[in-house]
């Protein structure tokens, strides 16, 4: 037995390298779409943001300049708690809505990444009882 036979034969008995590479091209193809998908999120939610801000500075302009030019003292205390109570909620229902914005988002990218994952361990497994067989009959022969 030379030294070049003795390399070669470590070789003999490996996975398919093509096989290796384009299983790890698809899972950086899915680790790909599984950010567009929480970048998209993201983007969405800010836009979402934006706008709850835009509307609370909106609201809260009008209703500073509503107590500043109207009525009693009473008259804008209960002005000013219907006020407070309407940002509450709409803050409240705002903040849900942007919550499951982004729980959506996180789902989206999971579950591109779990079906990926399955699909990885699978073509891992299709490769490993491949090597299984072909091993077995260089063996045999």
């Amino acid at each position: 037995m030379t030294y070049n036979n003795a390399f070669a034969d470590m070789f003999k008995n490996t996975f398919d390298l093509n096989q290796l590479f384009s299983t790890q091209r698809r899972n950086i193809e899915a680790l790909s779409a599984a950010n567009q998908a929480v970048v998209e999120g993201a983007q969405a939610i800010s836009r979402r943001q934006a706008e709850v801000i835009r509307g609370h500075v909106e609201d809260t302009l009008k209703a500073s300049k509503d107590l500043l030019t109207s009525g009693t003292p009473e008259s804008n205390l209960t002005k000013h708690a219907d006020f407070t109570k309407s940002i509450f909620e709409t803050t409240l229902s705002n903040l849900r809505e942007i919550t499951e914005m982004a729980t959506k988002s996180g789902f989206e990218a999971f579950d591109v990444l779990n079906k990926r994952a399955a699909e990885t361990l699978e073509e891992i497994s299709k490769a490993s009882a491949s090597h299984t067989t072909t091993t077995k009959k260089k063996a045999s022969a």
